[in-house]
């Protein structure tokens, strides 16, 4: 059974920094696409960041320079790393495993930027 549990949501202000995981169990991680994506209310689930079983990356236009995502294949995890951070990015983020069909998603963990 594909469990996707994200961590490391929470309330900051503008120009503050987080850091998402997501832990994985149930899949081969090493050879999957990993992404971060978000919905804000009222609007569709969006991309933020996408790494590839090989380590490239991919980012929305609106967090490059900014975001950061990475993978560590040994633990399981992969990780988003926010920087200043605009209350535009509050939304909830959600963890994705991708493999050909394969599909799988988190629950999501809420990250609110307000002052």
């Amino acid at each position: 059974q594909v469990q996707l549990v994200e961590s490391g949501g929470g309330l900051v202000q503008p120009g503050e920094s987080l850091r998402l995981s997501c832990a994985a169990s149930g899949i081969f991680f090493n050879i999957y696409t990993m992404g971060w994506y978000r919905q804000a209310p009222g609007k569709q689930r969006e991309l933020v960041a996408s790494i590839t079983s090989s380590g490239n990356t991919n980012y929305a236009d609106s967090v490059k320079g900014r975001f950061t995502i990475s993978r560590d294949n040994a633990k399981k995890t992969v990780y988003l790393e926010m920087n200043s951070l605009k209350p535009e990015d509050t939304a909830v983020y959600y963890c994705n495993a991708k493999l050909s069909l394969n599909n799988n998603w988190g629950q999501g963990t809420q990250v609110t930027v307000s002052s």
